[in-house]
């Protein structure tokens, strides 16, 4: 909880500082319909390719793992055209699961940035988000995201908001490379990355399981109230907020 001062915000994206709705609503929807033609148009370039072999790589685990919807793909005897319709079968499935994994990721967020980079694309912040944001900047604190969106979506969003480039007041950025959202040494990797004691670190989600996380490894906590949100128990024990800018500097 928080009942002390704080130098760090760590801040979460979805349901905290986004609506929930503008990533199942615009981003997800975004890959869904355009990621046939984006491989198809995109195919020999070097980066695509990089992704086409994660999401290989991660398919074929899968099916060595026995999940049914997983379908094989062998980069060395398949054609250029299997290998890429076994792609997007992977990609459907997996999108459709919400499945949080490293391959899909990495996939979605280079098509978001070429989404964002031309404009059909912006990322939806809450106004007191920002202000807050700000706010946090001038008082000589320094915010930071964990997102289980990857660095690059992350930045994305930021960089290319409703409200201008934010990424002026953002310290860094972690994603799920660092670990999970629910596990305590996530957060202990976090702020021993930064270099200050947990105690003086605030952690804001709307996700109660990633603040009782955050709360064991010692951080100071609050949780995002926001439309769309899943429901906060009457019990919870943490503090809670529906307006950044409530929070005490």
């Amino acid at each position: 909880m928080t009942s002390s001062s704080y130098d760090i915000v760590l801040l979460d994206i979805e349901g905290t500082t986004t609506p929930i709705s503008f990533v199942h609503e615009a981003l997800f929807p975004y890959v869904a319909r355009s990621v046939g033609e984006f491989l198809e148009t995109r195919w020999t370039d070097p980066e695509v390719q990089t992704h086409v072999q994660a999401i290989a790589q991660q398919a074929n685990e899968d099916v060595k793992n026995g999940i049914a919807a997983a379908i094989a793909i062998d980069l060395d005897a398949d054609s250029s055209d299997e290998i890429r319709r076994k792609v997007l079968a992977n990609v459907d499935w997996q999108m459709k699961a919400d499945r949080k994994i490293g391959a899909l990721k990495g996939l979605q967020g280079y098509m978001w940035r070429f989404g964002f980079e031309s404009g059909i694309l912006k990322g939806e912040m809450y106004p007191d988000a920002v202000k807050a944001i700000e706010r946090w900047v001038e008082a000589g604190k320094r915010v930071f995201i964990y997102s289980s969106g990857s660095v690059e979506a992350q930045k994305l969003i930021f960089g290319y908001s409703d409200h201008g480039d934010l990424l002026q007041f953002i310290s860094g950025h972690y994603d799920t490379k660092v670990g999970g959202k629910t596990e305590d040494k996530s957060y202990r990797s976090i702020v021993e990355d930064i270099g200050v004691l947990p105690a003086r670190v605030l952690f804001v989600s709307d996700n109660v399981f990633e603040i009782q996380a955050a709360d064991t490894a010692g951080l100071q906590t609050m949780v995002s109230v926001r439309p769309g949100n899943a429901p906060i128990k009457d019990d919870c024990k943490f503090q809670t907020t529906t307006d950044f800018m409530s929070i005490p500097l």
